[in-house]
């Protein structure tokens, strides 16, 4: 008899009491550490993903696990940065101990022009059950445009 009868694997148990700062890292490795579409594994069924700070034409929330993947996948496949380090700069708890706010930067390269950049952005992450269940990204969106060789 397995110790995780209510689970189908040790690892979806452990995922169900992945901490914060835990589905951050597993976010380094999949969002910032490859270019593959993303499954939304770590998402939950009603994840929020905000940013507040969103360019034009761009939403600043979009609600739902599904929508997300509608929108973020193609825009990965089209995007024109290789991401090389997502170095995390400083980590926040919070009041819950479900949120923490992440302060990183992204390095990439652009496919383009091959210009290295590196932005500094902001992150809120709660995590519930094991998945996220909002993701809030602050972006220094100039620092993006100019990464991506856009003018300002």
């Amino acid at each position: 008899m397995s110790n995780h009868s209510s689970y189908d694997s040790p690892e979806e148990a452990d995922a169900v009491h992945a901490t914060p700062r835990e589905m951050f890292q597993r976010m380094q490795r999949e969002w910032f550490g490859r270019p593959a579409e993303l499954t939304g594994d770590d998402l939950a069924e009603d994840v929020v993903v905000e940013i507040p700070f969103a360019p034009p034409g761009l939403p600043a929330r979009i609600e739902g696990r599904q929508r997300f993947l509608e929108f973020v996948n193609p825009q990965r496949a089209g995007f024109p940065v290789r991401f090389d380090d997502c170095r995390v700069t400083a980590v926040h708890d919070t009041a819950d101990p479900g949120t923490i706010v992440v302060e990183y930067e992204l390095t990439g390269t652009s496919v383009k022009t091959d210009r290295r950049s590196t932005a500094a952005f902001v992150g809120v992450l709660t995590v519930r059950d094991g998945k996220i269940s909002l993701w809030r990204e602050y972006q220094n969106t100039l620092a993006v445009l100019q990464a991506l060789g856009s003018e300002a």
